[in-house]
Parts: structure tokens; sequence; C-alpha cells
């Protein structure tokens, strides 16, 4: 048994493929993901997924396949038992799992065997959707925004224009007070120009995700910022909500998943306690989840044969808990262990805010 809490900050995403030389036309263009239908037992099923964030890709569109998902709706529409086919191979996607476990379909009858596939889909950033190019700026999945995605902004006003305003006051909503949306980061994207002074004026939404509390408060907030002197036009602001956490499934009773034959003590002592970490596409979007692991002791503490009984609500969070135990070390003994079991639960906070809460991993 462990309980350790993880002091996370944001892991470095999957290094980005390197461009296709000799054609500039593969380079920096903006990659999203497009649901499919949704099929379980081979009949369609109504409803749409959740769109997964955008990426920025940086080669051939030739060589982005699209990928396909395996899982299961239960009663009251929520799915689980999420599987990436193995096919599926590709440096980008990270946020299709947990926008697929973010997802919601109306309820009835348990559904099993579903099967959904996103296709990829290209977009120069000169031409891009500018809502998909501010998403990117404030939640990017892989590098910086390019410079190509900043001017486009720089296109609307000469609020970038050297010298830019300064802040003098920056104001802040109460995020706290403010509704979020479960497993999904909200945003808002505010446009303004300034008069002489430096007060803002004909302050509005330009993009965003459609939480009117938070549009509201944004508004809100720029209004009562005020920057250096100098009329400006086609200035821009974000402020964005956390997303509110979806609890994971139930767990199945611990001892029940146990071996027969099991030789285990029924607490490990560890010698030196596994290495918690959090999957940090289902952090940003405040998904928990939970798997059960099995696993073996040497006589000198090492464990082995490390494998995943079960994982809910994606099998990501089992790939995770098999690294994590392993990389623990147990308390020498005369006799080793066999048939160890335990759960690795992936927690969010109950706090709310601006940014995302640092999670926690427990057993």
């Amino acid at each position: 048994m462990f309980d350790a809490a993880l002091l996370f900050a944001f892991l470095p995403a999957a290094a980005p493929a390197p461009p296709v030389t000799g054609n500039p036309a593969y380079s920096q263009q903006l990659l999203e993901w497009n649901p499919g239908e949704i099929r379980c037992d081979g009949a369609a099923v109504p409803g749409t997924a959740l769109r997964p964030a955008v990426d920025v890709a940086t080669m051939d569109p030739q060589r982005i396949k699209p990928i396909s998902y395996r899982f299961a709706i239960d009663s009251a529409g929520r799915t689980h038992s999420i599987v990436r086919d193995s096919g599926s191979v590709s440096p980008f996607g990270q946020d299709i799992g947990p926008a697929l476990a973010a997802s919601r379909f109306a309820a009835g009858e348990p559904r099993a065997n579903c099967e959904i596939g996103y296709s990829p889909q290209f977009a120069s950033l000169a031409q891009a959707p500018l809502a998909d190019i501010a998403a990117y700026s404030i939640f990017p999945t892989g590098p910086r925004l390019p410079k190509t995605g900043w001017d486009r902004f720089a296109a609307v006003g000469d609020c970038r224009d050297k010298p830019r305003p300064v802040a003098l006051l920056r104001a802040r909503p109460d995020f706290s007070k403010l509704k979020a949306t479960p497993g999904a980061r909200d945003w808002s994207l505010v446009t303004y120009d300034t008069d002489d002074e430096g007060t803002p004026v004909n302050v509005r939404i330009a993009h965003g995700t459609g939480n009117d509390e938070l549009d509201t408060a944004a508004i809100e907030a720029v209004r009562t910022s005020r920057f250096t002197g100098g009329a400006r036009t086609g200035c821009f602001y974000p402020y964005w909500r956390a997303a509110a956490k979806i609890a994971a499934p139930e767990r199945p009773d611990k001892a029940a998943m146990r071996p027969a034959n099991a030789a285990c003590p029924a607490k490990i002592e560890w010698a030196s306690r596994p290495t918690t970490f959090y999957p940090p596409a289902y952090r940003k979007r405040a998904i928990e989840g939970w798997a059960m692991v099995s696993f073996d002791v040497a006589p000198w503490g090492e464990v082995g044969n490390v494998k995943l009984l079960e994982a809910q609500p994606s099998a990501d969070f089992g790939g995770q808990a098999i690294s994590i135990v392993r990389s623990g070390r147990v308390v020498p003994s005369a006799q080793g262990a066999s048939g160890c079991v335990e759960t690795v639960k992936f927690l969010m906070p109950d706090r709310g805010g601006m940014a995302d809460d640092e999670p926690a991993v427990t057993d």
C-alpha cells in the first residue's frame, strides 16, 4: 500500500515529429481530430463525442493516419473501458482518449463493443479558424504556438505593435465562484480597445467555449483593468476556468482480484516508494481513474511480473499504474512474495480555480 501526494509540474509534451525538409507546406499546420460515427455491437449510437484539443503538426499529412478506439457506455451514458486500437500509433492526438472519457451520451441500456474513429484534418496556421488558433495558444498540446499563429491576432488591430501597452492593473475574476464544465476547461478570449488614458473600451468576447458566467466575469475583469496610455485597437486577453472533475467509476473489491494461490502479506512494506505521476492529458480534463495491478516481489525487494488486472475509465491509467508500481522497491524478505495486488487511484482535489490544482496518486 502506498499514499503519495503528487507534486506535479507540467510534463513535457511528446516531442513533435521533425518537419519534412524541402516542403515548407508541411510545417506548422494545425491538426484537428474529427470524431466519427459511434457504433456499438454494429449499431449506430445517437450523439457525438467531444472534439479533442487541436495539435500543431510538423510532418507530412499523409503520414498522419486516423485513430480508432474501443469502449463501452454504461446505463447513465458514461463511457468506460476505453482502449486505443493497437494499430493507431501517432505522436499526436494525446487528448483523444481523455476527450472520449469526458463524452456523455443518452442514458439507457448499457452498450458494449463500441467503436469510434477520429480522422485528421489539417489547416495552415494562416487559414485555420482563429478560434482554434486561440484555443491552442491557451492550451497547447505540444510546442508553443508558432509566430505565424500569433501574427493572426496582429491582423485585427495595432495592439501588438511596439511599444506594446503594459498592464498597470490586471483584474482577475473569482474563478472559484464560476461554474465549471466536467471534463473540459472553459476559456474566454476577450478583445478590447484602449483610449488615450489606457482605459479599456469596446470590451467583448472574441472567442470562447460559451461559459456565460466566465464570459461575463472576463468582460468585467478587462473593463476594470488599466494600461499604459495610448489609444490601441484589437487587444486580446484570455481567461480560463479549470475543468470540474469527473469521478472515477466504482472499483471492484481488491480482495476479489487477488489470485487464489497468492503468497503476499496484506500490507506491502515499501523500502522505496513508487514514483507517482498522473497521466497529464487526463489531469488537464480533471478525469479521475484507477487501476488494479498484480505483481511479485523477489527476496531482495525487486518488483517484477507486473500485470494489469483492470483499469477505468481508460486503459491509459493502467499503463501509468504499471510504471508506478515497477518504480518501487519492497523491503527485502526471506521468501519474497507473489500474487500481490494493489489499486492505484488517480484523484483530483476538490478545490477550484483558474489553474489546474495539484492531483494526487494514492492507494
